[in-house]
């Protein structure tokens, strides 16, 4: 081979690896909105719900004449179910190894609201993805929760919301996996309630209702001196959540104690802390079109 051949040869190499990494780089760059993102760098998601379907669901002894309370929490898990669908969109079918799914605590004795959480639990993964499963996801997520909520209203059982035991006894075997983004998404009023569930160690509880936050007197200006001094507060449910991040939606607090919105949030964020979730938002019932942003970027944009 000649002394020219070899220098052809060489020229030839270098430009195919220049071609070969152009390429790559453009493979694993996408945009959302309009920026740039590695596909590389994306994570898995593992989301969960946990609907609370106790009487605050009920349009009758709770209604809101802008829009009703159990409307809004099927937009918001249309909301967090597109932000699922986009981001399993950007991700390259050999990266996929995603997962949502919806809880309840206690669990609906109706049957059919057990099927239907059932429909709405996927694991897409690189051997069954396809855009065939991402739209029926995004289908079914937008037309499926608001049947559950239908049942749950038309049953008229309300079993009250037993939020503390699910993080007692299934949030880490049903919430948490290694390797992936675990976020737990809880739809509630802020309430906890369950007759089979009422613990007291000294001023810390397993529930918190606003007949509750009355007798301890967190209902005054000087709620959160009380709070810190007398350490009120939910009981510790479980330990090292660091690999869990929560969004809380739907706060709706009574309306008759000025500080009530107050009180609520300073429970459940000093619970999260001493539960050492990675990272926690927790938001008022505010409209749909509202929150959606703010539901999208908290999964998206972390």
């Amino acid at each position: 081979m000649t002394r020219d051949t070899n220098k052809i040869l060489l020229i030839v190499l270098l430009f195919l690896g220049i071609t070969s990494c152009i390429d790559d780089s453009k493979e694993n760059k996408s945009t959302l909105n309009g920026a740039s993102i590695n596909t590389n760098d994306v994570q898995n998601l593992n989301i969960s719900f946990l609907l609370d379907l106790s009487d605050r669901i009920d349009p009758e002894k709770y209604p809101n004449p802008s829009m009703e309370y159990f409307l809004r929490d099927v937009e918001y898990i249309k909301s967090v179910s597109e932000a699922f669908y986009t981001h399993l969109k950007r991700k390259k079918v050999r990266q996929m190894n995603d997962k949502i799914q919806m809880y309840f605590d206690p669990e609906p004795r109706n049957q059919n609201i057990n099927s239907i959480s059932e429909d709405l639990r996927f694991n897409v993964s690189r051997q069954n993805a396809s855009l065939e499963l991402l739209d029926e996801i995004k289908e079914f997520y937008a037309e499926k929760p608001i049947k559950i909520y239908e049942l749950a209203i038309k049953d008229d059982k309300y079993v009250g919301s037993d939020t503390w035991r699910f993080f007692k006894t299934k949030v880490n075997d049903f919430c948490i996996e290694d390797g992936y983004r675990n976020i737990l998404v809880i739809l509630s009023d802020g309430y906890i309630y369950h007759k089979d569930t009422k613990i007291r160690q000294d001023n810390q509880t397993t529930y918190l209702t606003p007949q509750d936050i009355r007798a301890f007197k967190l209902d005054t200006n000087n709620w959160d001196e009380k709070m810190s001094t007398e350490n009120y507060g939910f009981i510790p449910a479980a330990e090292n959540l660091d690999n869990l991040e929560i969004l809380v939606l739907g706060i709706n607090p009574d309306t008759k104690n000025d500080f009530e919105e107050d009180v609520i949030m300073s429970y459940w964020s000093n619970w999260f802390n001493e539960m050492k979730v990675k990272r926690y938002e927790i938001k008022t019932a505010g409209l749909p079109s509202d929150m959606d942003k703010i539901i999208k970027d908290f999964i998206l944009n972390k």
